[in-house]
């Protein structure tokens, strides 16, 4: 049995759906990603597995346990976490306060070492406005602030989006770390190369359907459809 095993997932914000259908599973200690072309509906499609559709139809199911039902906070609970593409943080807030709150209150010692210690440029941030961290260090905290409750399967969203090019490279190193602390990963990424080149396996969408999978190194090698759905290579 997968972690995380999406079956028939379709719908979207209106009459119309933008996603279709749509199977796809994580085994534990994965990193699958997501790819596709702008449109494609990649971020919709996390969205319904997260429960922020307003109309979704079909199985969503974590470790055994069907989620399709529940709200997003019930399906937080239950072992997913989310870092979206933006307002991953609390700017104002200092980087202790962003676990405290990530933690439901108030995080626990034993806690905030995990944290500190699979992240640990954040250590001597501590009392630092999220706000006032480079790009690279609020990714880190956005990470940080969803490892607190320690989560099956995080489901990332554009984890490079906005960074500069220095900063890229730094954050795919942290997401390839994510399966060391027990925690699979499914992502969402417009760098597709190199979010496949990380990767154990990998889905491409178009229109909403999944119009390729298997492993991510199989994908980048197809030329033909690499070329379609991943960009020139050296771009995306």
């Amino acid at each position: 049995m997968a972690l995380l095993e999406i079956a028939g997932l379709s719908g979207g914000y209106g009459a119309a759906d933008i996603v279709h259908g749509v199977d796809l599973s994580v085994e534990a200690g994965e990193i699958v990603t997501i790819a596709g072309t702008n449109g494609a509906g990649k971020s919709t499609l996390l969205r319904g597995i997260l429960g922020l559709l307003p109309r979704a139809s079909g199985a969503v199911r974590l470790a055994g346990r069907d989620l399709a039902r529940l709200p997003t906070e019930e399906r937080i609970a239950a072992g997913l976490a989310c870092v979206p593409q933006v307002a991953n943080v609390f700017a104002h807030m200092t980087v202790l306060e962003n676990l405290h709150v990530a933690a439901g209150g108030r995080i626990a010692h034993h806690d905030l070492e995990r944290v500190l210690n699979a992240f640990p440029a954040l250590r001597d941030r501590r009392g630092q406005q999220a706000g006032s961290l480079s790009g690279g260090e609020r990714q880190q905290l956005a990470f940080a602030r969803a490892l607190v409750r320690e989560p099956k399967l995080m489901v990332l969203d554009e984890p490079t989006a906005a960074l500069a090019p220095a900063l890229v490279e730094r954050v795919f190193a942290l997401v390839l770390e994510l399966p060391t602390h027990g925690v699979a990963v499914l992502m969402v990424e417009q760098r597709a190369r190199q979010a496949l080149a990380i990767s154990d396996h990998g889905h491409i969408l178009d229109q909403g359907s999944v119009v390729m999978r298997g492993r991510a190194a199989d994908l980048l090698g197809d030329e033909r459809m690499a070329r379609l759905y991943l960009g020139a290579a050296g771009h995306a």
